[in-house]
């Protein structure tokens, strides 16, 4: 045999080495999940973002525009890989690392693991419907909360003035605390006296004589904050909770909750602002937020 065919046989016997080891390990790469699409950020040409297990890209400008749904996105391909969505010990739909992200500026007192432990008094509380529909209402959530206390940096009513305003003398049971003991406290401002009593007795806690609990357990703060969403229509036609599970709209949410002063017209500015926190929350989630989302 000649040296050049000596030579050639070697080339190519090198080279289909290279292919056969090369080749398969660029096959079973998986790609990793880039951050999460988030609705109220602004996106330009060639900008990436997870969402519904897949990565996308920006064609151009776009905000609040969900991947998936715009043609402003274009399909990357299936994603898991990488660690931006690990899974949840907790077994909650919002993970520390999700809560974290909402909550940047957050009030020490507002543990994720007081959220977490406070579920355990209403497991239907995000635990009800579609995955979708849990994420929907954990962001509906934490979307109102948000709004009420400042991104949960308040945990105590800030007007001391109207302290002494949340004591119904007309209740049987009176203010046993003290008549300016009853204000609002937590993250949906647990407010009056006969509040206190019917989340103190739903919950097994005796708030109505302590109602300073609210304050310095974090745990009870939030088992009051999920008991108001859970049971209570306030000024609206249902619960909260019944608004999402049954696709009634984050806009009846805002009704249940201040609705009598801001729905219909009443202060759309701050409807607008709850109703962009939980678009920013569904993005961090990774889920699309509905219809009716005002009120």
């Amino acid at each position: 045999m000649s040296l050049r065919r000596i030579l050639a046989a070697v080339a190519a016997t090198f080279a289909a080495t290279t292919v056969a080891v090369v080749v398969p390990a660029q096959s079973a790469s998986a790609a990793d999940c880039v951050a999460p699409w988030n609705a109220s950020s602004v996106y330009w040409g060639g900008n990436t973002a997870s969402h519904n297990g897949h990565n996308w890209s920006a064609k151009w400008w776009t905000q609040n525009e969900t991947p998936g749904t715009a043609q402003v996105w274009a399909d990357q391909g299936a994603c898991g890989g990488g660690t931006t969505n690990p899974p949840n010990p907790s077994g909650f739909v919002v993970s520390e690392a999700q809560f974290n992200q909402m909550f940047p500026s957050r009030n020490a007192f507002y543990t994720y693991n007081g959220l977490v432990t406070a579920l355990s008094a209403y497991p239907a509380f995000a635990g009800t419907g579609s995955d979708t529909v849990k994420k929907q209402e954990a962001a509906a959530f934490l979307a109102n909360v948000s709004h009420e206390t400042g991104g949960l940096v308040h945990i105590v009513e800030q007007n001391q003035a109207n302290y002494p305003h949340y004591c119904d003398t007309s209740q049987s049971y009176g203010c046993p605390a003290g008549n300016a003991a009853y204000y609002g406290r937590g993250p949906i401002q647990l407010s009056w006296n006969f509040n206190y009593k019917a989340a103190g007795d739903a919950l097994g806690l005796p708030l109505l004589t302590n109602p300073w609990l609210v304050q310095n357990d974090a745990a009870v703060a939030w088992k009051t904050g999920i008991w108001y969403w859970m049971t209570q229509n306030g000024p609206g036609t249902m619960t909260p909770h019944d608004a999402m599970v049954n696709s009634r709209g984050f806009g009846e949410t805002i009704r249940s909750i201040n609705g009598s002063i801001e729905c219909n017209g009443g202060n759309p500015g701050q409807v607008q602002s709850r109703v962009s926190k939980y678009q920013q929350f569904t993005g961090i989630l990774g889920v699309a937020p509905g219809g009716n989302l005002s009120c």
